[in-house]
């Protein structure tokens, strides 16, 4: 009887892992997409707000890779993954507020239109992954960084959409600079909650 509970249980914790992996590979797939596409679209558009961006969903695509290797293995491997993340994105951080700062000694302004396209298609396919995460409705830390990380993307993309349409009216690459060191602001404070995260898991795992 014993047994049986035992492997009814096991059962069903691996049908959960297994639709665990499959919702961090479908989001994995689409923010790798997001990049490569955004990276050619922002050098082309020379738009610092969608290379950050387009980096942004590159951290976002390794923290789902480091997600979905932390499924099913133990919490302490979790938490480790989590932090992972945070630093990632801390990291992700400082390269953009660098490179902004690079650019705003000397750049054109960058093409509006191309910015607001591209990022309405990325907030859109925000949108989906967050959907996709949601329906995973355990404590997971690596899921709540994923979530974190995703929700980030959709107030930077909503962001990339209004710069566009200043760097139109203004004809001037200010307000894409503006937005990149925003996004570096977004950036690090995500990473600071995912941090956060991983310290009230380690701290819960003690208390338990």
């Amino acid at each position: 009887m014993n047994d049986s509970n035992g492997s009814d249980e096991s059962d069903k914790f691996d049908d959960r892992s297994m639709g665990d992996r499959k919702i961090l590979l479908l989001v994995l797939i689409i923010n790798l997409s997001q990049c490569s596409v955004g990276v050619v679209v922002g050098m082309w558009a020379s738009s610092t707000a969608l290379i950050g961006a387009a980096l942004d969903n590159l951290a976002d695509a390794s923290v789902y890779g480091v997600s979905l290797y932390a499924v099913g293995r133990s919490q302490a491997i979790k938490i480790r993954a989590a932090r992972l993340s945070g630093w990632l994105l801390i990291a992700l951080a400082a390269m953009l507020a660098a490179e902004v700062l690079r650019r705003f000694f000397g750049g054109e302004a960058p093409v509006g239109p191309a910015m607001m396209a591209m990022a309405a298609a990325n907030a859109a396919l925000n949108i989906i992954c967050l959907r996709l995460l949601k329906r995973h409705r355990g404590e997971d830390v690596n899921f709540k960084a994923s979530t974190i990380f995703t929700s980030n993307d959709s107030v930077v993309n909503l962001g990339i959409v209004l710069s566009g349409a200043l760097v139109l009216g203004l004809d001037s690459n200010l307000p894409d600079l503006i937005l990149g060191l925003v996004v570096s602001v977004i950036a690090a404070k995500g990473g600071r909650d995912i941090l956060g995260e991983a310290s009230k898991a380690v701290e819960s795992a003690d208390s338990a």
